[in-house]
């Protein structure tokens, strides 16, 4: 890990649990986003029950007047298909990968902010479910969050083999699907 350490240490129920110390503050977080960007969904973009992390991490500006620049900060830099984590570390994953290909992204602020799928994303984000689900505790929740403007949402859903409890779209365009996963095999 970049900028995080990480050990397993054991709860009192006997589960090996992964501890991160993070710029100096030990951490037990219960809930991973396994790709945050610039973390703009939630309600409180530090809350330290959250580990979050990226592949990327970076500052770039907005070319618009009152615009903030985007702020990709993890708190730990990895790629969501090879986590630095034990199997069944978290109760919650948040699963919000790129969601166009790199022609649709481009070079601006939809792939600052996103980051963008190259070829061979299928397989990127089959990997990508199973490393989350790899490091879900057992009835644990993920909630991946996909928009359908470019590739499909069957599409996606194919690439695991989990089948999802129930989701929700959203966005002006109702593009923007929430799916809701809940681990339960052993």
């Amino acid at each position: 890990m970049d900028n995080a350490e990480a050990e397993t240490t054991t709860d009192a129920d006997g589960t090996d649990r992964d501890r991160c110390q993070v710029q100096g503050r030990v951490m037990h977080p219960l809930v991973l986003d396994a790709c945050c960007g610039g973390r703009s969904f939630w309600m409180n973009p530090e809350d330290e029950r959250a580990l979050f992390i990226d592949n990327r991490q970076g500052t770039w500006p907005v070319n618009r007047p009152g615009r903030s620049p985007i702020i990709v900060a993890p708190d730990v830099v990895a790629d969501f298909t090879e986590m630095p984590f034990s199997d069944a570390t978290f109760y919650l994953v948040v699963f919000d990968p790129p969601h166009f290909t790199e022609p649709r992204a481009g070079r601006g602020t939809i792939r600052n902010t996103y980051g963008c799928l190259f070829p061979g994303w299928e397989q990127m984000l089959a990997a990508g479910f199973k490393e989350c689900f790899r490091v879900l505790a057992q009835y644990g929740t993920l909630v991946f969050k996909w928009c359908s403007v470019e590739i499909p949402l069957r599409d996606v859903l194919a690439l695991t083999d989990q089948k999802p409890l129930f989701g929700h779209r959203s966005g002006k365009l109702a593009r923007t699907h929430w799916v809701t996963f809940l681990k339960s095999d052993a």
